[in-house]
């Protein structure tokens, strides 16, 4: 047996530069998308006010099942294509990835006909109030139309990855997100279009998004033949495109839950205290958007590390792979730290940014900002150890992981903890699932790290 030199630059390259130069685009992308949703926010916030946003917070669950849907099919497609490509079955890999498109416009149309169909009935299952639920039946009814757009997008935009441009599916996005920021502000304060703007500012970014990504296929694509014997569904592809899109699925499909759980408790308990259901409802939304843009960070930092983390391991360089996961944890906790600093600081002035000044609205918002983020420098533990354990052949963990803080702590709290502490209950329930989250991750990274051998493994001219 002889050592074998590593060539790639994620085996020898300086780890720092690396997680920079993956992570970034990542973490880019993340915040623009987080940033027009909780621009969307602060413009609902400061036109139609504290209703509108809680309109959008009960009709969030159709994002996550959006997502959800995406996330089943995009990424195994453009696993299963880049697999076929490699070797060297152009055809397998045309048929995979036009099988994707196709199911992708299905399920989307499906979606938005059943939402559109039972919109009243959806509004009320996500958490809605009588007061609130005209202008969720507005917003659903709008977004429902962009759902199909929308879902096609995501999805394929893990097909235009795979064939080669990253870049334009980066930009995809960010035309798309573009658009809805400037479209936000002239629908509401020009038109005076009110949330029906924003729900059409949204849908119309969706539309355009998804022309660029057919645009792509039909004129730009590398390796991608459109053609209709390929976007004839197939049992089979679809099986094997599945397979492999079932951890990110199930991830927004617990998110999903979370939410509306999370909706349900805010009404029920809401109403039995001084807030009433709307306040809750109302500030939940909003500070739900607040956390998105520290999580995009975070999220951003771990899957900068997933490649390397991958590479260096299957190389059995052990050393590497524990400087990558002790640099992606210390940089995810740092961003942590600074949120639960901004949060615990500025709560005040982070609500007021919504337009709403109602003395209870904020007494509200300020003490469920506070608690409920009290935990939140422990959170930067959470993705890293979710994205380390697939990069390393472990998916399952991954997504157990994954899973623990929204689904194993979060929601069984949310339905034990209110019935002793009302209202409370519920906004104690997000410092307890982040303190068992971030547990649950820190044992099973160190567990993992005590295993690995100190040293290099050494390869043989095999491979072994």
């Amino acid at each position: 047996m002889k050592e074998t030199t590593i060539d790639n630059p994620l085996g020898t390259h300086n780890i720092g530069v690396l997680m920079l130069r993956f992570a970034v685009p990542t973490i880019v992308s993340n915040l623009v998308n987080a940033s027009y949703n909780l621009v969307d926010q602060i413009i609902i916030g400061n036109s139609v006010g504290m209703l509108g946003i809680a309109a959008t917070n009960v009709a969030f669950p159709l994002t996550t099942i959006s997502a959800a849907t995406a996330y089943l099919l995009g990424p195994g497609g453009g696993s299963r294509f880049s697999i076929s490509l490699g070797r060297g079955d152009k055809e397998a890999a045309n048929r995979y990835a036009c099988n994707t498109l196709s199911i992708l416009v299905i399920l989307g149309t499906i979606i938005a006909i059943g939402v559109l169909l039972f919109a009243k009935k959806l509004v009320m299952a996500f958490g809605s109030t009588d007061t609130v639920q005209p202008l969720a039946l507005t917003y659903t009814r709008i977004i429902a139309i962009g759902i199909p757009f929308g879902i096609f997008t995501t999805g394929a935009s893990s097909i235009i990855r795979a064939d080669g441009s990253p870049r334009y599916s980066m930009w995809c996005t960010l035309v798309g997100a573009l658009f809805n920021i400037v479209g936000d502000p002239l629908a509401v304060f020009v038109f005076g279009w009110g949330i029906a703007g924003v729900a059409w500012a949204t849908t119309i970014s969706q539309i355009l998004t998804a022309a660029l990504s057919i645009n792509y296929f039909l004129r730009k694509s590398r390796d991608i033949a459109v053609k209709k014997a390929y976007l004839r569904p197939d049992f089979r592809l679809a099986r094997d495109i599945m397979a492999l899109g079932l951890t990110p699925c199930i991830n927004q499909l617990g998110a999903t839950i979370l939410q509306i759980t999370l909706n349900n408790t805010l009404r029920h308990y809401g109403a039995l205290s001084i807030y009433g259901s709307d306040i809750p409802l109302s500030c939940v939304g909003a500070i739900s958007k607040l956390g998105v843009i520290f999580t995009s960070i975070t999220v951003g930092i771990a899957q900068g590390g997933q490649p390397i983390l991958g590479f260096n391991y299957g190389a059995g360089m052990y050393g590497r792979v524990k400087k990558t996961l002790r640099d992606a944890v210390i940089a995810a906790t740092s961003v942590s730290v600074l949120a639960f600093l901004v949060f615990q600081i500025f709560p005040r002035p982070l609500m007021l940014l919504f337009g709403e000044d109602d003395p209870l609205y904020l007494e509200f918002g300020v003490h469920y900002l506070r608690t409920f983020m009290f935990m939140i420098f422990l959170s930067g533990v959470q993705p890293v150890a979710a994205t380390f354990f697939p990069a390393i052949g472990k998916a399952t963990r991954g997504l157990w992981i994954s899973l623990s803080r929204q689904v194993i702590f979060i929601i069984p709290l949310l339905l034990i903890l209110p019935r002793f502490f009302g209202l409370d209950g519920a906004v104690y329930s997000g410092p307890a699932s982040d303190f068992g989250a971030a547990l649950i991750s820190a044992s099973l990274i160190f567990a993992e790290v005590r295993k690995m051998p100190q040293g290099r493994r050494i390869i043989n001219d095999n491979g072994g």
